[in-house]
């Protein structure tokens, strides 16, 4: 349904241009850790009970998920994209590409070649970089809904980062159910390719890409941190 409606979007916005949604299969592998250890949530929620009842009835593995209780599912690392080659065919053809939508739906390739589904969720901004990575991508650029990766983010000493280099980052820590992935899937694209990545706000998407707003992230850069909110008195330095 997503994939449909970005479609639409795009399409409705230039006219005329090959627009493309495609169902991408990502590759992860068996052996992953992640598989013993299922941390992502999914699916409704539950009174314990009958999360319980329902975990012994079919196999699941549910955990509390604030006063209720959800199934969890694995969140193995992205190996591939099985359908990379036809995502660069229809680039190669001046179309755009919808697609790894939801990280992508995991699958496990057999000796003999053929895949399977695997129950699982695959982290969408990881597979991104991937897919940026293997397309030889000039940018990565995540959209989000905050303005710019922060340094005690929702307290009032948060510090926008506006550029950094993936050792700056890597030196902190990020919630690792929402911005951590992000700052991850940046710091793997700029440190494969040496070209910039971006973190910032969906409607700011022209900006990041000048680098005029949000996170700029490239190997090289000198880090520029902003005051807290509560004591600047104007906005810091932006771009690269």
């Amino acid at each position: 349904m997503i994939g449909y409606l970005l479609l639409q979007a795009v399409e409705n916005e230039v006219p005329g241009r090959p627009v493309a949604s495609l169902i991408t299969q990502t590759l992860v592998s068996p052996e992953d850790p992640g598989f013993a250890h299922p941390t992502k949530f999914v699916g409704p929620t539950y009174p314990e009970d009958e999360a319980r009842a329902l975990a012994e009835r079919a196999g699941w593995t549910v955990a509390p998920d604030g006063p209720a209780w959800r199934r969890v599912v694995a969140s193995p690392e992205p190996a591939g994209i099985v359908e990379l080659g036809i995502v660069a065919s229809l680039l190669g053809s001046g179309a755009i590409v919808v697609c790894a939508g939801g990280g992508g739906i995991p699958v496990c390739r057999a000796e003999a070649g053929t895949l399977r589904g695997v129950e699982a969720v695959v982290d969408k901004d990881l597979t991104a970089s991937l897919l940026a990575r293997d397309l030889d991508a000039d940018a990565l650029v995540l959209l989000t809904d905050v303005a710019a990766v922060e340094l005690d983010f929702g307290t009032p000493s948060a510090r926008a980062i506006r550029r950094a280099d993936p050792a700056t980052l890597r030196s902190h820590r990020f919630p690792p159910g929402s911005m951590g992935p992000k700052v991850e899937a940046v710091c793997r694209f700029a440190e494969a390719t040496g070209r910039p990545a971006m973190i910032g706000r969906l409607t700011d998407a022209a900006a990041l890409v000048e680098g005029t707003s949000g996170t700029y992230v490239r190997t090289g850069v000198e880090p520029v941190i902003e005051p807290p909110r509560a004591l600047a008195g104007r906005p810091g330095p932006r771009g690269e």
